[in-house]
């Protein structure tokens, strides 16, 4: 026990809907963490959490999508390991727990949560158009930037 290789898991957070241009910010930002190696986790429903999970699979990486209903179903294609939780917003927490780094992008209430979540357990944030609550939420305007920097933090709280 103890010994297991921990690969690094980045937070994905947003909305369920979006515009086109943040599902495009979205897909760059899952096409980075995937080429990096590390494992996307997000909500796994539409929105920023389906074009981060399809610009992770697209460049060949591992998807955890943890659901707010009861149904694997529900989950977008793009998810490759479905966390059916039944909780509905209260499955926020559990997506924050799981991750080791947040990339906040855009975002309504639920972002928000997700947010003061992770401020609450001293989780890395860093933002892409998103809500501006915190000055420990560093805010970028690339992903390729935003990926960098979350993964720079995640080291440094990882050890």
């Amino acid at each position: 026990m103890g010994n297991r290789k921990h690969t690094m898991q980045i937070g994905v957070i947003g909305a369920g809907e979006c515009s086109p241009k943040i599902k495009k910010l979205a897909e760059e930002v899952g096409r980075e963490i995937a080429k990096r190696g590390a494992t996307l986790v997000c909500g796994g429903l539409g929105g920023v959490m389906e074009a981060a999970a399809k610009g992770a699979k697209e460049a060949g990486g591992l998807t955890i999508g943890i659901l707010p209903g009861f149904k694997a179903g529900e989950a977008n294609p793009y998810i490759d390991v479905v966390v059916v939780t039944g909780m509905s917003y209260a499955r926020n927490v559990i997506v924050v727990r799981s991750s080791d780094v947040l990339i906040a992008i855009e975002g309504k209430y639920g972002t928000l949560s997700e947010i003061a979540f992770a401020l609450q357990l001293h989780k890395p944030i860093v933002g892409l158009n998103t809500w501006k609550v915190s000055e420990e939420i560093l805010s970028l305007s690339s992903p390729v930037e935003a990926v960098e920097k979350a993964i720079g933090l995640a080291k440094g709280k990882m050890g």
